[in-house]
């Protein structure tokens, strides 16, 4: 088929509309284009579709003409889809009075009209009409001298009518004909069969390929027409069998054997059957013009009203209509039912007219759509998908409104429609795409009759993992799309997990073709493997079982049930583990099925704490591993030190010659630690002795564990070394006591047992503290679990959407497909679509944007969101952990868990290093083996502990083993251990005295390292409450004062609970000095337009005001020209002013109505152009401009935005001057994204990002080889700051934001980032010297313990190891205190260097990256008399930045040049 012919559609992206102004601009501008049939443009979706003639127009030049508007027109798809279009007899009623030509030019100039073929000796018109746009009624009203065919057409003459053929009747049929390429071939059709005999109409589709023939059975037969067709070369067979028609009008008077002589007479009579009747109905909830064109509109389509007058002043409607075919009560059901099904309506008054109809009874009982269109026939069609009554309702809504369609039945419990339509004006495959439009499968009966019972068995499901959405119109894209493909039987896409679930027919399609088909959308997608994870999982408590039949009896029953895939109960845990599907069956339903077995059954209680997540377990550890250690360490160390001194006390005395073995027995019995208790154990031992076991057993309990499984996977840190270390020491001091006791050794042996407890001491508290540090990070989870609902109440609605029964179910039983109540302040249990009701809800939770958002039927709704004002009924489509908030807290986890902590430089070096003194141990004990055995004089000259009692071989092995650990003792990586956790400890302690909390040492060793800085908009880098900017008054000041707007605004405002309205109210307050406001009365709000009310009492605040006035008036007469009110003296002004207010003043009443261009429009205001171009300059700068009426008349702009923090610009200017790039990064939209990042100096934006793709931003910066930096203060924020490398957030911002951050910065001033980063720098520089210190020990040490430099006198004894190794830990940590002397630059010491420098970007130097794509929006490039503009207002502002004091004196009352001088300066000045 040539889809250059017939109609076709396109939908082009439109980027850079800010309000329905733009869309109505749009639809004016394109709607005129020649062949342009229809055009609807959506703000919401930002795209334009566009149902054109080919032959006049292409997709490329719709895009240009939208370009040439100044928007941004994207043509993602370039293959236009064909348009159906219907076809429409229509027959001369009069003798024609207007000639065939006039007719023509008429209906082509009507939208949707595509074609007229005019058969003037069949006095016949055959219109084709695209139905969506246009309908056969208002064809008729356009030429009322045509009538719609209703069976017949008239015969040339009345002599060939006969009563046989009249009984015979006319017979319909369709027919495929396939090979047509163009319309010639469906005209060279219709016109060779519309000549044969007994034809009587044809209409050929080239869209559908096939032929609705109206013929007469008894003159021609269908195989005669077949073999015509077939005969011109087209393939034909018969599509439906044909059928007879019902009767008409007219074949009822033939019967009667009265000849109809023309199509006059039947003209004439049938108004004779019509009784028409009067009734008025009271509607209330109409709020303004667009409600009662809405009611007229819809009404006066319905066939049996003949006319309708709606009045919003009497809040009535007068309906005509005909008394015969409906009730006043139907048509007061039609009324209520009208979008958006707010109104409520009664009847006031019914009023029957004289029926003048026939006498015969019978023939007043035809129903009206026999009469007027005889044409019918009937289809079911087939219906999956449908959960409740309220599908059900809104197919039959939908689909009765569709042309041609009569009647619809749908039954949920059979899972089917039944249509009454008119084949000439619709077919049944047109209705099963509307159905399946509507997000159902749809399927003819006599099409697939067996495919209702085979999708049980053949069906299977796979999860395709789906990249590049951006909103949810993306997902209704393809879930649209793919329901198309043939084998798919249903599709359901989670936006923020990135899933889509398809339940598809393994014959005719596989899982990598539907990936395909994604992908041709434009997405990307991948299958993912192990679907499994979609399978539902149940843990439920079983109570009342009591032996295993029981337990078979459960099991069996479930698994009978159609979704129960596995089951299995455990008797003696009382447990029942299930796995199921939960597209067929969910846990209500499970539980109900073991309750009515007879058992109690109930949810196994989750922990909604993510208490898997917090650090608990290891931070208990490791305290109590280290309080043990310390108990026992204070007094070991307390004795070693009184040791140490003692011993070089004598080594002093003796001049360090080596004593003998007198002088040792004689000097040890002198002191008390050195008395022997049994022979060879002393006092200082075996307190030593006692004191280290419980150390080295209990406190380094978990250092073992840590040390095996390292050793394990082949690998040495630091915890082998430290376990190395202690165990060796620990050991050979327990040999060496045991040999001197069962030697009954006289000199106490030398020990090392105290060297565990001041190992472990200090490397625990380390541990310790690093526990500590990340167990706050996991809090977050905790705190975004809990915003979760706990509860949701499920109701159950009848056939008429009225609600039956609610009940509350824990949040972990809501089913898909559930209808959920959610009442005002209410929480959203789950992710669902909207099907009853009005409502703002806010979504800042997700989206970090402060403004509700408006919802209405067939809006999706994110579970965690809070609804405002509106009660809810929602339909669940995502439960459990598919909901949109499931996936930010799976998205924090995984953030959480991926970041590989910074493997510790000491860790690093223990790596190498533990192998190393391992090496170095065992090389010494060997060496000194080795030379003892040679040259056992060295041995005896520098053994403190030789006796001349012990063998020469035992002397040789103690002293190489004493050696060997000397080296083992120094080189403990005490100091390594410290150099990190001391400085990071001080460095945390400095900035928490600063305001910056930094949550332990990784943040704070990686901020130094960070290149890129990355801002979220909201909330950071502005205040994220809007704010007034400026107010324009738009009318004469004697009319209407600037401060009697103030008041009235102030006080309308004052009802709205929402943040723009409270913007506006606090602004009137500060400017009208005051604390209360006016009175307001019937206030009513329209989400997503503005609001309307009365306000009364304002008098008394200008009345204040005025006093004001008058004192400034006085001081500034010379700088003002005072108001022609006040040119009195002031007494007797205030007297003037008294005297008003004390009369009917005090009672004036003002009708205000507030809101944007749409709301104005609606209320029959007319906005001027420069009006226009006014709110359009201030949405250009990301601002919400606001109109405000009083009294029928505009009066006033309000520009709102959400202000720039004062410190932005400065704190950016310092950061690109550390050489750090500096990146926004928002939800909302690119113009309001440009305007602040050229307010800050931040040229690289992305803006229209979600929660998702913030994180898989900041993963593609760390992918190019960047550590990135991220600050933000919104939940939505969350993940991107767990992935970030550092994480920042704003003190001021959400709980879950701080817990999910590394660095919280207390006060809300984004100078403490630099400072943040300024402050990591210098304690990682510090680190770096502790190293240094620690190394140096190590060094110097080892060679000396190892008896290298013993041929120059150089030895260590062993005291002297333990305290070097005490004096390079003292040396490090004084090493990191001197961190503490660190001092946080403040704004001024900033400010001055910087001022200078600082300038705004001009919008070319701003790239804008929309969503997560890359391709960047460049600003358009300036023409020269702009950059003379640019330039010139560069030179102003710097003049005037010097002459700001001459523009402070601001008047109270100013009047219109003032204000429009203020606006100049407001506009240019926006950073300050």
């Amino acid at each position: 088929m040539d889809p250059s012919m017939g109609v076709n559609s396109v939908t082009i992206s439109v980027e850079g509309m800010t309000c329905n102004s733009c869309v109505w601009t749009i639809e004016q501008q394109i709607g005129k284009v020649n062949g342009v049939h229809h055009i609807k443009v959506s703000l919401e979706e930002k795209n334009a579709t566009i149902i054109y003639d080919p032959k006049l127009q292409t997709p490329k030049t719709l895009q240009e003409a939208i370009d040439d508007m100044g928007f941004d027109a994207v043509l993602h798809n370039p293959d236009p889809l064909p348009v159906l279009t219907d076809t429409l007899f229509l027959t001369v009623t009069a003798s024609l009075t207007l000639p065939w030509d006039h007719i023509q030019s008429t209906l082509l100039k009507t939208k949707g009209v595509t074609d007229i073929k005019i058969y003037p000796q069949k006095r016949t018109v055959a219109v084709t009409i695209i139905p969506s746009i246009v309908n056969a009624n208002q064809i008729k009203e356009l030429v009322p001298e045509l009538r719609l065919d209703t069976g017949t057409l008239e015969k040339k003459s009345g002599a060939c009518e006969d009563h046989s053929m009249a009984q015979a009747g006319e017979v319909v049929l369709k027919m495929k004909v396939e090979g047509m390429t163009c319309h010639s071939c469906t005209s060279t059709i219709e016109g060779k069969i519309g000549k044969l005999q007994g034809v009587q109409r044809i209409k050929v589709s080239l869209d559908n390929q096939e032929a609705t023939i109206v013929y007469q059975p008894h003159l021609i037969s269908v195989e005669e027409m077949k073999k015509q067709i077939e005969a011109m070369g087209f393939p034909a067979f018969v599509k439906k069998q044909p059928k007879y028609l019902k009767l008409g009008a007219i074949d009822v008077e033939r019967l009667k054997n009265t000849p109809v002589k023309s199509s006059e007479g039947s003209q004439q009579r049938s108004p004779s059957y019509t009784s028409d009747s009067t009734a008025t109905f009271i509607i209330d909830g109409m709020h303004c013009k667009s409600c009662v064109s809405n009611i007229e509109s819809t009404l006066s389509a319905l066939q049996y009203v003949s006319s309708i007058v709606v009045s919003l002043e009497n809040r009535s409607a007068t309906v005509k209509y005909n008394a015969s075919s409906v009730t006043p009560e139907s048509l007061r059901k039609a009324i209520e039912a009208i979008s958006p099904g707010l109104y409520r309506v009664s009847i006031a008054s019914e009023v029957e007219s004289a029926s003048n109809s026939p006498s015969s009874s019978s023939l007043q009982k035809i129903p009206l759509d026999v009469v007027s269109q005889p044409l019918t026939q009937e289809t079911v069609i087939n219906i999956d998908g449908m959960t409740c009554n309220s599908c059900v309702q809104s197919i039959e809504g939908v689909i009765s409104k569709k042309p041609g369609v009569k009647s619809i039945r749908v039954s949920l419990a059979n899972s089917n429609g039944t249509i009454e339509y008119d084949p000439l004006l619709t077919s049944p495959e047109t209705l099963r795409g509307a159905i399946e439009d509507m997000g159902f499968d749809a399927t003819l009966s006599g099409m697939t009759p067996v495919q209702d019972k085979e999708e049980g068995k053949t069906s299977s499901k796979c999860y395709i993992q789906v990249t590049g959405m951006t909103c949810a119109s993306c997902v209704a894209n393809i879930e649209r799309n793919l329901r198309r493909e043939e084998g798919i039987y249903s599709i359901l896409v989670a936006l923020m997990a990135g899933k889509a679930e398809v339940r598809y027919n393994p014959a005719v399609i596989q899982p990598p073709m539907i990936a395909e088909f994604i992908r041709e959308l434009g997405f990307g997608a991948t299958v993912i493997e192990n679907a499994d994870e979609g399978d539902g999982v149940l843990e439920l408590v079983v109570r009342g079982m009591t032996c295993a039949s029981c337990v078979h009896k459960i099991e069996s029953s479930l698994t009978k049930h159609r979704g129960i895939l596995y089951c299995s109960v455990a008797l003696a845990t009382n447990k029942a583990h299930i796995k199921y599907d939960p597209e067929i069956i969910g846990p209500r339903d499970i539980i109900h099925t073991i309750e009515s077995l007879g058992f109690e059954a109930s949810l196994v209680k989750k922990d909604r704490s993510a208490s898997h997540l917090d650090h608990k377990r290891e931070i208990r550890q490791w305290r109590r591993s280290f309080l043990v250690s310390l108990f026992f360490c204070i007094p070991v160390m307390g004795l070693m030190i009184y040791m140490m001194v003692m011993d070089h006390h004598f080594a002093t005395l003796h001049h360090n010659q080596n004593m003998s073995k007198e002088e040792m027995i004689n000097l040890h019995s002198s002191m008390f630690l050195e008395r022997q208790i049994l022979p060879g154990l002393s006092v200082m031992n075996l307190l030593s002795f006692l004191l280290c076991v419980p150390v080295q057993f209990f406190g380094g309990w978990y250092f073992y564990i840590q040390a095996y499984k390292a050793l394990k996977h082949k690998t040495a840190n630091m915890d082998v070394l430290i376990v190395l270390a202690t165990t060796i020491a620990f050991a050979y001091s327990l040999v060496i006591l045991l040999v001197a006791m069962y030697e009954r050794a006289k000199v106490n042996p030398i020990t090392f047992f105290d060297t565990p407890p001041m190992l472990f001491v200090f490397i625990a508290l380390g541990r310790w503290l690093e526990h500590i540090a990340k167990g706050k990070t996991s809090e977050a989870l905790a705190k975004l679990i809990s915003l979760q609902a706990t509860e949701a109440t499920i109701v159950t609605l009848d056939s008429d959407n009225i609600l039956l029964s609610e009940e509350q179910v824990d949040v972990e039983l809501v089913q898909r497909g559930d209808i959920i109540k959610v009442v005002p302040g209410g929480k959203f249990p789950v992710d669902g679509r909207v099907i009853e009701g009005h409502s703002m809800v806010d979504e800042s939770l997700i989206t970090g944007e402060a403004m509700p958002v408006a919802k209405k039927p067939g809006s999706t709704v994110i579970a965690g969101s809070i609804n405002q004002n509106g009660s809810l009924l929602i339909c669940a489509t995502h439960v459990g952990a598919d909901t949109t908030l499931s996936q930010i807290v799976k998205l924090v986890e995984e953030a959480q868990t991926s970041k590989a902590p910074i493997q510790q430089f000491a860790d690093k070096l223990s790596g190498y290093f533990v192998p190393f003194i391992v090496f170095v141990s065992i090389a010494t004990l060997l060496v000194w083996i080795v030379i003892g055995f040679l040259n056992f004089e060295i041995v005896e000259t520098y053994f403190p502990g030789y006796s001349r009692s012990i063998s020469r071989t035992e002397t040789i092995i103690r002293f190489a083993f004493q050696a060997s650990i000397t080296v083992l003792c120094i080189a403990c990586p005490c100091s390594l251990g410290l150099a990190t956790p001391t400085a990071v400890m001080v460095g945390t302690g400095v900035g928490a005295q600063n305001g910056i909390l930094i949550k332990g040492g990784e943040p704070l060793e990686m901020a130094h390292k960070v290149k890129v800085v990355v801002f979220d908009k909201t909330g950071t880098i502005t205040h994220g409450t809007p704010v007034v900017n400026q107010v324009k008054v738009l009318t004469e000041s004697n009319r209407i004062s600037h401060h009697k707007i103030l008041a009235i605004v102030g006080t309308a405002e004052s009802n709205s609970e929402h943040p723009l309205g409270a913007a506006i109210t606090k602004y009137c307050k500060q400017e009208l000095d005051t604390e209360t406001l006016g009175t307001c009365i019937d206030f009513q709000v329209v989400p997503g337009c503005g609001i309307s009310c009365k306000v009364t009492n304002i008098e008394g605040l200008l009345h204040k005001n005025n006093w004001n006035i008058e004192d400034n008036n006085i001081k500034n007469a010379s700088l003002v020209q005072i108001d022609a009110s006040n040119e009195q003296s002031p007494t007797s002004s205030s007297m003037i002013i008294d005297a008003q207010i004390s009369n009917a003043l005090n009672a004036q009443q003002y009708k205000v109505l507030i809101g944007n261009r749409e709301w104005m429009i609606r209320n029959g205001l007319v906005i001027h152009n420069d009006v226009d171009d006014f709110m359009t300059e201030h949405e250009r700068k990301g601002r919400t401009a606001v109109l405000v009426a009083v009294d029928d008349e505009l009066c006033g702009l309000i520009a709102i935005a959400d202000t720039v923090k004062p410190e932005a610009e400065l704190a950016i200017h310092i950061l690109k001057s550390m050489g750090l790039e500096v990146v926004l990064m928002t939800g909302d939209n690119s113009k309001t994204a440009r305007s602040i990042a050229s307010q800050v100096g931040i040229t690289k934006v992305f803006a229209e990002v979600l929660p998702s793709h913030k994180v898989a931003k900041v993963k593609q910066l760390q992918e190019e080889g960047k550590r990135v930096a991220m600050v933000g203060d919104g939940i939505n924020d969350s993940p991107a700051l767990a992935m970030a490398n550092v994480g920042i957030a704003i003190g001021t911002g959400t709980d879950v934001a701080i817990e999910a951050a590394d660095v919280v910065l207390i006060r809300n001033d984004l100078l403490d980032v630099v400072a943040s980063i300024d402050l990591s720098r210098k304690t990682v520089k510090r680190i770096r010297i502790n190293f240094v210190f620690a190394l140096i020990y190590n060094l110097v040490g080892i060679p000396i313990a190892a008896g290298v430099f013993m041929p120059i006198g150089l030895v260590l004894q062993p005291w002297m190891g333990s305290a070097a190794m005490a004096a390079s830990s003292v040396s490090v940590v004084l090493s990191s205190l001197f961190l503490k002397l660190y001092r946080k630059p403040t704004y001024e010491s900033y400010e001055l260097p910087v001022r200078s420098q600082i300038g705004q970007k001009s919008p070319s130097e701003i790239s804008v990256h929309v969503g997560i794509d890359d391709t960047s929006r460049n600003s358009p490039k300036l023409g020269l008399l702009d950059r003379i503009v640019n330039y010139s207002r560069a030179s102003i502002n710097s003049l005037r930045s010097d002459k700001r004091s001459l523009n402070s004196v601001v008047t109270s009352e100013p009047d219109k040049h003032s204000l429009l001088v203020g606006d100049f300066r407001e506009d240019d000045d926006t950073a300050l």
